[in-house]
């Protein structure tokens, strides 16, 4: 029987990180993708602006919304336990009763 398609969040460590860590966001997500997941990339959140103008808010409004209404899986990338956000992100998807998943390469 083939892999259920999924409706992921993913979540893990930016802050602090060289680049916020985007590009291993960019890789997961296009791996998830290319086995037919429908992912969200708090990664790709539209931001033209210089890093400290970052919207965090309306962020962090769009990524909740996602989780409670759309995702039936929050995936965490490596070094997530030490990441408030991810830690939040986390415990919102398991207050909704999403799957948590921790990426080691495929799921």
């Amino acid at each position: 029987m083939p892999a259920r398609k999924r409706n992921i969040y993913l979540s893990g460590p930016m802050t602090g990180l060289p680049d916020y860590n985007y590009p291993a966001f960019h890789r997961v997500a296009a791996q998830l993708r290319a086995s037919g997941h429908r992912v969200y990339n708090p990664a790709e959140f539209p931001h033209d602006g210089p890093p400290e103008e970052f919207p965090i808010r309306r962020a962090f409004a769009s990524y909740c919304n996602f989780i409670c209404l759309e995702a039936d899986t929050i995936v965490l990338l490596p070094g997530w336990e030490r990441s408030k956000g991810a830690l939040a992100e986390r415990q919102l998807a398991l207050n909704c009763s999403l799957e948590v998943i921790e990426w080691r390469g495929a799921i």
